[in-house]
């Protein structure tokens, strides 16, 4: 980029939510090819987003937080087809003047699946990573049964998939912030298990990839990847040296360079 080239944004949140309440980021780029939607996981924000979007140089991204999460908390916890609606009319804005690529970690993957099968003619590729699918491929767990105490369940998840050492190190206005995200994770965790199936994953037509790390819960992944192309074999399965849970904070550039990758095939293939 030349000097005289202004730099892009940072991920800033603005004013324009399609939805009323719903607290939305973006980073718009000279020229852009597509939009990148994110949607973040359990416990997470759309800020997190914010080293991805950095490296986004072709696309224009938006991230946002989830019902009943950090900027958008007032809306309160919601179901599966709630954050679906509230993509779906993210999607929706975004397709009238570009194309659309959805990436999803974790829960946000169960999200983009869903809002990719209800939006097939606006989303042109849905890539997700680590995305939980219990009803494709269950995986057994030593956690404790829920309980209703959601700031307990919020310390305990961030200790279990972040660390208790990072837990630790946050402040105690950080850590009660989290506290106040646990009744959205709750109905993140309560509404998924192997006996609900929210939508036919069989049924996807919209060019999808599911990526995953080679930590150590890369044995699971690469059964339920199995399982998910043998439900659907269009479905492309990718593993990510060196990357673990959060890989759009410890990860970014090898993400992007996926998600360049992925468009790049779906731009040759039309």
């Amino acid at each position: 980029m030349s000097s005289s080239t202004p730099p892009y944004e940072r991920l800033h949140f603005v004013t324009n939510a399609p939805v009323t309440g719903l607290a939305v980021a973006e980073r718009r780029v000279h020229a852009p090819e597509a939009t990148l939607i994110c949607v973040h996981g359990g416990l997470d924000r759309g800020g997190s987003f914010a080293r991805l979007a950095r490296r986004s140089t072709r696309f224009d991204v938006i991230a946002y937080d989830r019902r009943g999460y950090q900027g958008s908390r007032a809306l309160g916890p919601a179901s599966l087809d709630a954050h679906v609606s509230d993509l779906g009319a993210l999607i929706s804005r975004e397709a009238t003047h570009q194309p659309v690529i959805l990436f999803g970690h974790s829960f946000g993957g169960v999200v983009t699946f869903g809002a990719a099968l209800q939006h097939s003619s606006e989303v042109s590729l849905v890539v997700n990573y680590e995305s939980p699918l219990p009803w494709v491929k269950f995986r057994p767990s030593s956690r404790p049964p829920l309980t209703n105490d959601a700031s307990f369940e919020a310390e305990q998840f961030f200790r279990r998939v972040v660390s208790a050492n990072a837990w630790e190190r946050l402040s105690e206005l950080e850590r009660e912030s989290r506290r106040l995200d646990g009744p959205a994770l709750l109905a993140d965790l309560s509404g998924l298990s192997a006996e609900r199936v929210p939508y036919d994953l069989s049924a996807l037509t919209t060019p999808a990839s599911y990526v995953h790390g080679d930590g150590i819960l890369a044995p699971y992944y690469r059964s339920l990847a199995q399982a998910l192309q043998k439900l659907n074999p269009a479905i492309e399965v990718e593993e990510i040296e060196h990357a673990h849970h959060g890989a759009h904070l410890s990860s970014p550039d090898q993400l992007f360079a996926l998600l360049s990758r992925r468009w790049n095939h779906v731009c040759t293939s039309v």
